[in-house]
């Protein structure tokens, strides 16, 4: 069998709703609010914690609103694209499942490979930002940490290793490895506390803004919101990752699509907010720092606003990470089990019921990458293979309407193919944006993953040693 005809094969869409049914060691324990939390713990944190400031002072001044626009237009556009793929295809896998069924296996791998980098280096990020809330609230208190722990070695002078971001990477990764129900009454709890702390800042804020700030609103000219907005880019997905948990969801038809439009549509209207009343209480060009929104209030005299938020601020950005951990363990989960990369990976506990072993591994990765590398080299490194995720889902859609017009959608994506030229325009101006070196980072980590498809996944996939992989090498050939 030829690699180009193993690279197309593909498993039908009929064949991965039957399985639906028939798969067996994860927990159906997820509902529709549950299912947002994880979209919302996904998408607000760092965003507005973290690189709200940092955007702002470096790349597009009070012009990081129109930042996040771009970014969420394209977000927009892949939301409903994914919206119609969870209630198509319930499966856990995400954009690698979808993409698996639709452009074949190839294809999926790639999707997969790729997010599995991204998942643990935006939880690396986020673990970076928890970190900086963290040693504001000690310094505030007296009790500031070793010079040596407080960061990445370069990141300032002394600074050898990021302890704090290293201590919750392992916690949450210790948190999810155990009973999927304990983690989502975590994560909601403390997705609760973000909303509130987010519409704290607003409320708060409010009263200071002085529109004047907003002037010059674009400092560094189109193309610094065209670079922000790529940068802020993964701060306006997180959906993506509640549609992992599709076999832990009990009604993943109805309530996948639901929660994906629900917590992204609440998440854009509180960034908006938040960006208009950071930049207008304080000068664009102070919030350069690992806690922008901590410092913005306390510059402002408002020390106890700053210590509240603080707190908040930590338990929300908890939720990222998590999210983000149970995203990306889930996908090296479903990648495993189809044979792609070892079934030793694919094993569920027994008493847990949780995909223990790749949710260890992929928290060693995040704790090591959090500890070791500076905020904004890993945000600017991840957000190239989510865009590409996106490009790929946004094409599948048009694809497979095309293809089969004849499934029955639970959620149909309105305006195809519009909608899914506006996903694939705006990410690929996204792309654009980003800095020549991110290009080169990625296409080594994609080479990497073609050397181990073609030296292992190939030909351990699971389709290559089934009839229904033939059944599917002839239905793409025809």
């Amino acid at each position: 069998m030829s690699l180009i005809t193993d690279m197309t094969r593909r498993k039908s869409v009929a064949a991965m709703q039957q399985e639906t049914g028939e798969r067996s060691g994860l927990r159906r324990v997820l509902g529709l609010w549950q299912l947002t939390a994880i979209g919302l713990g996904g998408i607000i944190g760092v965003g507005i914690f973290v690189l709200t400031g940092t955007v702002a002072a470096t790349q597009a001044g009070p012009a990081v609103v129109l930042s996040f626009l771009l970014a969420g237009i394209a977000s927009g556009a892949a939301a409903l694209c994914y919206a119609e793929f969870s209630g198509l295809i319930p499966v856990s896998g995400s954009a690698y499942t979808y993409g698996y069924a639709v452009l074949g296996e190839f294809a999926g791998w790639v999707i997969g490979w790729d997010l599995l980098l991204e998942y643990a280096l935006i939880a690396a990020v986020v673990a970076v930002g928890w970190s900086g809330y963290v040693q504001a609230l000690l310094d505030a208190a007296g009790i500031p940490l070793p010079v040596w722990a407080q960061g990445a070695y370069g990141s300032a002078p002394g600074r050898l290793f990021n302890l704090p971001a290293v201590v919750v990477s392992l916690a949450i990764t210790a948190l999810l490895a155990m009973r999927m129900q304990w983690g989502a009454r975590f994560n909601t709890a403390i997705v609760a506390i973000k909303i509130a702390a987010a519409a704290g800042i607003v409320i708060a804020g409010a009263a200071y803004v002085k529109p004047e700030r907003w002037h010059p609103f674009m400092p560094f000219g189109v193309h610094g919101v065209v670079t922000g907005a790529a940068v802020v880019f993964f701060a306006v997905f997180g959906y993506d990752m509640l549609t992992t948990a599709a076999e832990e969801s009990r009604h993943p038809q109805r309530d996948l699509p639901r929660a994906v439009l629900l917590s992204l549509g609440i998440a854009m209207l509180l960034y908006f907010a938040i960006c208009l009343v950071l930049t207008g209480i304080v000068p664009y060009t102070t919030l350069d720092t690992p806690a922008p929104v901590a410092s913005a209030f306390s510059a402002i005299g408002l020390p106890q606003v700053m210590v509240a938020i603080s707190l908040a601020s930590i338990c929300g950005i908890t939720s990222v990470i998590f999210a983000n951990l149970l995203a990306g363990a889930r996908i090296w989960f479903a990648l495993s089990r189809d044979g792609l990369l070892p079934g030793w990976f694919a094993k569920v506990h027994p008493r847990w019921h949780t995909p223990h072993r790749t949710t260890l591994l992929l928290g060693a990765v995040t704790a090591i990458a959090s500890g070791l590398f500076p905020l904004d080299e890993l945000a600017k490194l991840v957000n190239i293979g989510v865009l590409s995720a996106f490009i790929v889902i946004c094409a599948a859609v048009a694809v497979l309407r095309w293809r089969s017009p004849e499934l029955e959608r639970p959620f149909r994506t309105p305006l195809v193919p519009l909608v899914p030229i506006i996903g694939v325009g705006f990410s690929c101006w996204l792309i654009w944006g980003l800095p020549n070196i991110t290009y080169w980072r990625f296409g080594i980590w994609l080479l990497l993953g073609l050397l181990v498809y073609v030296g292992y996944g190939r030909h351990h996939s699971r389709l290559s040693a089934s009839s229904d992989g033939v059944a599917a090498v002839r239905e793409s050939a025809s």
